[in-house]
Protein backbone atom coordinates (compact mmCIF):
# COMPACT_ATOMS: atom_id res chain seq x y z
CA UNK A 1 0.00 0.00 0.00
CA UNK A 2 1.12 3.38 -0.76
CA UNK A 3 -0.29 6.58 0.80
CA UNK A 4 0.81 10.39 1.52
CA UNK A 5 0.85 12.15 5.18
CA UNK A 6 0.98 15.93 3.96
CA UNK A 7 1.36 17.73 7.78
CA UNK A 8 -0.11 21.43 7.87
CA UNK A 9 0.78 23.85 10.28
CA UNK A 10 -1.74 26.18 11.20
CA UNK A 11 0.35 28.11 13.84
CA UNK A 12 -0.93 28.79 16.97
CA UNK A 13 -3.60 26.80 15.86
CA UNK A 14 -1.63 23.57 15.78
CA UNK A 15 -1.22 21.07 13.26
CA UNK A 16 -2.97 18.82 11.23
CA UNK A 17 -1.88 15.48 9.19
CA UNK A 18 -3.99 14.89 5.99
CA UNK A 19 -4.01 11.19 5.46
CA UNK A 20 -6.33 9.44 2.71
CA UNK A 21 -4.98 5.87 1.19
CA UNK A 22 -7.06 7.11 -1.75
CA UNK A 23 -5.24 10.29 -2.79
CA UNK A 24 -2.70 9.67 -5.52
CA UNK A 25 0.55 11.68 -5.87
CA UNK A 26 -0.75 13.84 -8.72
CA UNK A 27 -4.19 14.80 -6.50
CA UNK A 28 -1.40 15.84 -3.62
CA UNK A 29 0.46 18.01 -6.31
CA UNK A 30 -3.19 19.60 -8.00
CA UNK A 31 -3.82 20.36 -4.40
CA UNK A 32 -1.12 21.74 -3.43
CA UNK A 33 -0.92 24.19 -6.63
CA UNK A 34 -4.39 24.66 -5.87
CA UNK A 35 -3.82 26.85 -2.47
CA UNK A 36 -6.17 23.98 -0.96
CA UNK A 37 -3.05 22.74 1.14
CA UNK A 38 -1.32 25.71 2.37
CA UNK A 39 1.50 26.06 5.10
CA UNK A 40 2.67 22.46 4.01
CA UNK A 41 5.76 21.35 6.83
CA UNK A 42 5.85 17.97 5.60
CA UNK A 43 4.90 15.67 2.74
CA UNK A 44 5.68 11.81 3.69
CA UNK A 45 5.06 9.15 0.54
CA UNK A 46 4.74 5.79 2.93
CA UNK A 47 5.36 2.73 0.79
CA UNK A 48 5.49 -0.64 1.93
CA UNK A 49 7.81 -0.26 5.14
CA UNK A 50 9.44 2.67 4.11
CA UNK A 51 9.32 6.33 4.37
CA UNK A 52 10.06 9.18 1.99
CA UNK A 53 10.24 12.83 2.67
CA UNK A 54 9.15 14.02 -0.91
CA UNK A 55 8.31 17.45 0.32
CA UNK A 56 10.83 19.76 -2.25
CA UNK A 57 10.02 17.10 -4.81
CA UNK A 58 5.93 17.86 -4.75
CA UNK A 59 6.23 21.80 -4.04
CA UNK A 60 8.95 21.58 -6.95
CA UNK A 61 6.07 20.43 -9.09
CA UNK A 62 3.01 22.29 -8.02
CA UNK A 63 5.32 25.61 -8.40
CA UNK A 64 3.91 27.82 -11.44
CA UNK A 65 6.11 28.53 -14.17
CA UNK A 66 8.35 31.21 -13.68
CA UNK A 67 7.72 33.28 -17.02
CA UNK A 68 11.00 35.65 -17.88
CA UNK A 69 10.98 39.16 -18.32
CA UNK A 70 12.21 38.90 -21.77
CA UNK A 71 9.12 36.79 -22.56
CA UNK A 72 6.60 39.76 -21.07
CA UNK A 73 5.34 42.27 -24.29
CA UNK A 74 5.49 45.13 -21.89
CA UNK A 75 4.55 47.43 -25.03
CA UNK A 76 1.15 45.32 -25.83
CA UNK A 77 0.26 45.21 -21.98
CA UNK A 78 0.94 49.35 -22.18
CA UNK A 79 -1.42 49.54 -24.99
CA UNK A 80 -4.34 47.57 -23.63
CA UNK A 81 -4.10 49.08 -20.74
CA UNK A 82 -4.54 52.70 -22.34
CA UNK A 83 -7.54 51.26 -24.44
CA UNK A 84 -9.27 49.91 -22.05
CA UNK A 85 -8.98 53.67 -20.34
CA UNK A 86 -10.23 54.89 -23.26
CA UNK A 87 -13.41 53.10 -23.38
CA UNK A 88 -14.15 53.46 -19.99
CA UNK A 89 -14.01 57.03 -19.91
CA UNK A 90 -16.81 59.20 -19.65
CA UNK A 91 -17.92 61.38 -22.76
Amino acid sequence: MQYFVVMIDYGRRGREAVVDPEITRREVVSRVASGEYRNVSFIHEIAEDSVEDVTEAILTEAALPDIPPEDLDLEASRLDHIRDLRKHERT
